[in-house]
């Protein structure tokens, strides 16, 4: 067993976070399809539109299609994966395709329709999202974009979108253009939910400050926002000159605060914002005991 950890390089408890964060995630993703989608005749991208499909033209069940398609996609571009990844891949794929069978929930069948394409969107955006948390994929696609972009040179993200729109193309003339049209906006939820699970509510503002006063302005974002600062080194081309650029990574709450502390210090400090997908250390995302300041942190 510890040799089978080890080839695959897993420890227990990772091991059974991920099967934990993989199983919830295609329950999730089961019944949002089986709840929402199937009866109200969404389409979807991927290969769980595949399944749908056959199942709107032969009655066949989305989990079997789910498996078998993934099956072949698996045997074809298993090299492409990792060790750990196919494992938790092969798990998910496996486990989805089962969910999609044994999750029956009553039908949801909407007297508006933009009902379950926002509730559908939402869970299939969180059962991805729990997949992708637990180190896994659910197959499908991202094996064919893979391919894609060894051979065809494709980026990944083009290669999936590509396969997506090429499955929702063809569910268009089974679902008519409507649905196609709501069911964009559908994926298009579900994308917005994945990359909220998957990076989670730990997104920032990084801030960089300009200025002449830069020693008084970091003195006082240390002291009086409890943020930790550092000062790069630039090249002023216009001026000619070398200049200290602040940096400081905030919560959002503390953009206006900020902004306010520099324009009251120096006026003419020039401000850029940008949006920080994610920021992990102390600070944000744990804390080192030593510190006298955890509790201004979050």
């Amino acid at each position: 067993m510890k040799k089978i950890m080890a080839y695959f390089d897993l420890n227990p408890a990772s091991l059974l976070y991920s099967i934990f964060l993989m199983t919830l995630g295609c329950v999730v993703y089961a019944f949002g399809v089986n709840y929402f989608l199937l009866p109200n005749h969404f389409g979807n991208g991927g290969v769980t539109g595949i399944a749908m499909l056959v199942y709107y033209l032969f009655g066949v069940a989305t989990g079997t299609t789910n498996f078998i398609v993934n099956a072949i996609l698996l045997v074809v571009g298993w090299k492409f994966l990792g060790r750990r990844t196919l494992l938790l891949t092969v798990y998910a794929s496996t486990c989805l395709s089962v969910c999609l069978n044994i999750v029956k929930p009553v039908p949801y069948e909407a007297t508006n329709i933009i009902i379950p394409a926002v509730a559908g969107g939402v869970l299939l955006g969180l059962g991805i999202g729990l997949v992708i948390r637990g180190n896994g994929t659910t197959a499908g696609t991202d094996i064919v974009a893979m391919i894609m972009q060894k051979f065809f040179g494709l980026s990944f993200s083009v290669g999936l979108l590509m396969c997506d729109m090429l499955v929702i193309l063809a569910s268009s003339f089974i679902i008519g253009v409507d649905m196609t049209i709501v069911t964009i906006m559908m994926m298009f939820i579900a994308s917005q939910t994945i990359s909220l699970i998957t990076d989670g509510f730990n997104r920032k503002k990084s801030v960089m400050i300009f200025s002449e006063k830069q020693e008084e302005i970091a003195e006082c974002v240390v002291r009086d926002m409890v943020r930790g600062i550092t000062i790069l080194k630039g090249y002023g081309y216009y001026t000619k000159k070398d200049r200290e650029v602040l940096l400081v990574i905030v919560n959002r709450n503390q953009i206006v605060p900020l902004q306010r502390l520099v324009t009251q210090i120096d006026p003419k400090a020039f401000v850029t914002i940008t949006e920080v997908q994610q920021v992990i250390g102390e600070g944000f995302t744990f804390f080192s005991y030593a510190s006298p300041h955890k509790k201004f942190y979050q």
